[in-house]
């Protein structure tokens, strides 16, 4: 027996087709500019079958978009965001330059401050793949500290840090460098929690999976100048 597909919203819809974001498909949907099987809807959350369902927008269907797996050496100062409320750069003024790509959604974020590689896709399922807490994907940062560490604060991360209901460690941390007043260190994480992310220190630098794979290849951050964009398709 053949299983039904599952729906999803309209606006959802919009973005895995990648055509847009989810947000900027609720605006085009509540401006009565998207149709679905050829009649007009106004909520963003209207169900759709994908892909047996047509949809519309301005009378010019949507098909599809290739999927495209996308490396970011991201810099500092940038915010990982489709568009900021503070008008603050983006990432997305990386991509200005390549009007031939579809609409791609940053795979987890890496803060303003932070730097490193960060992946973009179209491909939804393949992102929540990566993220999952159970995929237990190694995701290993360069973070600096304000104190000069030792085995104490070696100890402790990899020990973990208990909170209100779980416990949050560093699979591996070790000492780069050290100066008089602080460190860095390289520390080594496998679960998608964002408390996790080394927000607390001075700066950061994601040097990403020990090897990303995008179609049948294996490419490392170290590929990557910083702001380009090496992409790999299907």
């Amino acid at each position: 027996m053949k299983t039904e597909q599952r729906q999803v919203g309209l606006a959802r819809a919009l973005s895995k087709l990648g055509y847009c974001s989810r947000s900027r498909a609720a605006e085009f949907i509540r401006a009565g500019r998207v149709r679905l099987n050829g009649a007009l809807r106004w909520d963003p959350e209207t169900p759709v079958h994908l892909p047996k369902d047509r949809i519309a927008v301005d009378g010019i269907v949507i098909e599809a978009s290739r999927k495209l797996y996308l490396m970011m050496n991201k810099p500092r100062g940038l915010v990982t965001t489709a568009s900021d409320e503070k008008g603050r750069e983006t990432i997305y003024s990386l991509l200005r330059s390549e009007d031939a790509l579809p609409w791609l959604a940053p795979v987890g974020r890496l803060d303003k401050a932070s730097e490193g590689l960060l992946l973009l896709t179209n491909d939804s399922e393949w992102a929540a793949r990566v993220t999952a807490p159970e995929t237990h994907l190694e995701k290993t940062y360069h973070i600096q500290i304000a104190s000069v560490a030792d085995e104490a604060v070696i100890e402790a991360m990899e020990r973990g840090i208990a909170t209100e209901t779980e416990i949050l460690r560093a699979r591996q941390c070790r000492v780069i460098r050290s100066g008089k007043k602080n460190s860095w260190l390289e520390i080594v994480l496998d679960e998608g929690r964002n408390r996790q992310n080394p927000a607390n220190a001075r700066h950061s630098r994601y040097r990403g999976p020990q090897a990303s794979k995008g179609r049948g290849r294996t490419a490392t951050v170290g590929e990557v100048g910083e702001g380009k964009l090496p992409h790999s398709d299907n």
